[in-house]
């Protein structure tokens, strides 16, 4: 009797009873000699006699069933077909392929490990890991919290402390920084995955032929059942005539400069934009921020962004908004930057150092042939996805900030995960971002959930605001530092907090107990009948929800 085997990975088993079901239900096709399915693997080896059943039967077989299916037929020993064209193409056929190395990447890899994928990682541009950990989280909170560190050796809050300055090695800053980055980007993403039996990982740029199949470097071919793009963002740079000639930085290249710039104009006052000038700032660099609206952060409210408008500007931080820079060139060692002025006249702005363009970001998804297999994409030109991840074709997902939602490492890192979940399970699972916390790293932090008062008035919601300055929590008042304040925006219809801004510092870490708030429905009458430390913080959540009724400023210490 002539035997075939055959190897298949099966997906959506949980259990060693699960395997057992299978071999159980493969057992009753008489062509089949023997059947062994492992749980832990993810897989089946079946040898059967090819002139009673066929692979085709057995594969049928299992993904009848409501809760299996068939991932990849692999031949393991068969007496017809063997040959080098046949291992070749299985090394160019994958289950999944991801195109981008970053967060969304990596979660996604890591999801589908854990479902038996064969799965192929194309990444270009960046190192694996992406923008957080290589030019962007990590660096920069990094250097945030050297400046912090300088700026206390020289500012106390306490007339009785007497600060005596701080000698700051700029270029050992860098290297620490340097260093930091290279041992995360191995720890938490290399090693993760190094070893992961069904990743291969390869560099160089991926671009759609087909929705089936991606060409690699202009050479290579590589087909998937399922593509998740998954390809970030970069800096936005803007048409401005002699930008490109007089040389300027980004995020990528500023972080690795050694040398301390002698100065530093910022083009932009976004969050990018506003964490970078605290940092240099206080490391030593003159920093100049022009921003074409009328002040920065420009997407929060004007209560928030004059706080730190005057924080930035008393730490010496020039500020020049509806300033347009219409023109840049050189004059020697130096950059000549020609702006329209608010009142419509024009200046000249000499730069002795660095141009940092901080204009905002664009999806990565130019160059990728996206338009070979009709990838609906939005306005701005990032891929339209759905709370699913879903784009409108069935086979390619998508993640990250190359998308429509929200640019945050966490968020990206949750729909790869997500994405690769719901292309492959009968459960799909949908993100919600209602309550989404974010936090802007400068001092003092601007940190938020839901909506604020803008965006409720927009959605027709009746609303109450509650805000309450630092000044009335003892926390802030015994470290003498009450910049900020905590605002609370309920329904009034259900009491329930729909949203909340915080500005103080530190203050990014009160925020994950409102975003919990929100999405669980918790009432502002039990954030305030709630217990709290005293001389936390935290108890200004406490004090901010009790001020929806009464006036805290006349009530004891702990009063309710």
């Amino acid at each position: 009797m002539k035997t075939s085997t055959i190897k298949l990975d099966i997906i959506g088993m949980t259990c060693d009873h699960c395997a057992t079901s299978i071999e159980k239900l493969l057992s009753k096709n008489e062509g089949v000699t023997e059947a062994n399915v492992n749980y832990p693997n993810g897989s089946c080896e079946c040898s059967f006699d090819p002139s009673k059943t066929s692979k085709e039967e057995i594969v049928n077989t299992i993904n009848e069933t409501k809760n299996y299916k068939v991932k990849e037929e692999v031949e393991k020993e068969d007496c017809c077909t063997t040959s080098n064209q046949s291992t070749k193409t299985e090394n160019k056929h994958f289950d999944l392929i991801i195109v981008g190395g970053g967060s969304a990447a990596f979660s996604a890899a890591i999801k589908a490990e854990s479902f038996g994928l064969t799965t192929l990682m194309v990444n270009s541009g960046l190192d694996f890991g992406g923008t957080c950990v290589n030019v962007g989280c990590v660096p920069s909170k990094t250097l945030i919290r050297a400046g912090e560190t300088a700026y206390h050796g020289t500012h106390s809050n306490f007339s009785g402390i007497k600060p005596k300055g701080v000698e700051i090695d700029f270029a050992q800053i860098i290297k620490d920084k340097k260093a930091l980055v290279a041992t995360l980007q191995q720890h938490k993403y290399m090693d993760v995955v190094s070893d992961f039996k069904n990743l291969k990982m390869l560099t160089g740029w991926a671009e759609f032929l087909d929705p089936k199949t991606i060409l690699v470097d202009g050479n290579e071919k590589f087909t998937a059942t399922t593509f998740l793009i998954a390809t970030g963002a970069t800096t936005n740079i803007p048409n401005i005539e002699g930008l490109n000639e007089v040389g300027y930085l980004t995020n990528v290249s500023l972080f690795d400069l050694e040398k301390k710039p002698k100065g530093l104009t910022i083009m932009g006052a976004g969050y990018i934009g506003l964490e970078i000038a605290m940092a240099y700032n206080r490391l030593g660099v003159k920093v100049r921020i022009i921003e074409f609206t009328d002040r920065p952060l420009r997407s929060q409210t004007s209560d928030i962004t004059d706080v730190l408008e005057a924080q930035m500007k008393s730490e010496g931080i020039e500020i020049l908004p509806n300033f347009r820079a219409f023109k840049f060139e050189k004059d020697g060692d130096s950059t000549i930057i020609h702006c329209k002025c608010p009142d419509g006249s024009i200046t000249q702005i000499i730069e002795k150092g660095h141009i940092l363009v901080a204009t905002g970001t664009k999806p990565n998804t130019s160059k990728l042939g996206l338009e070979n297999i009709d990838l609906k994409l939005t306005e701005k030109g990032h891929i339209l996805v759905n709370e699913k991840m879903e784009t409108n074709l069935p086979n390619i997902y998508a993640a990250g900030d190359v998308t429509n939602t929200p640019p945050f490492v966490y968020t990206a890192a949750k729909e790869g995960s997500v994405a690769v979940n719901n292309a492959n399970s009968l459960a799909k699972t949908s993100i919600d971002y209602t309550s989404l916390p974010w936090v802007v790293f400068t001092d003092p932090q601007i940190a938020g959930t839901g909506m604020d008062e803008v965006e409720a008035e927009k959605a027709g919601i009746p609303f109450e605001v509650s805000k309450l300055d630092l000044v009335h929590v003892p926390r802030a008042l015994a470290a003498q530092d009450t910049r900020g304040f905590i605002k609370l925006i309920r329904n009034t219809e259900t009491d329930k907090l729909i949203g909340a801004r915080v500005i103080a510092p530190e203050g990014g870490e009160l925020i994950q107990q409102l975003s919990m708030a929100i999405k669980y429905g918790i009432t502002v009458k039990e954030l305030a009948e709630s217990f709290y430390p005293y001389l936390t913080l935290g108890e200004g959540i406490k004090l901010a929800a009790i001020t929806f009724g009464k006036d805290v400023s006349k009530l004891s210490c702990c009063a309710s």
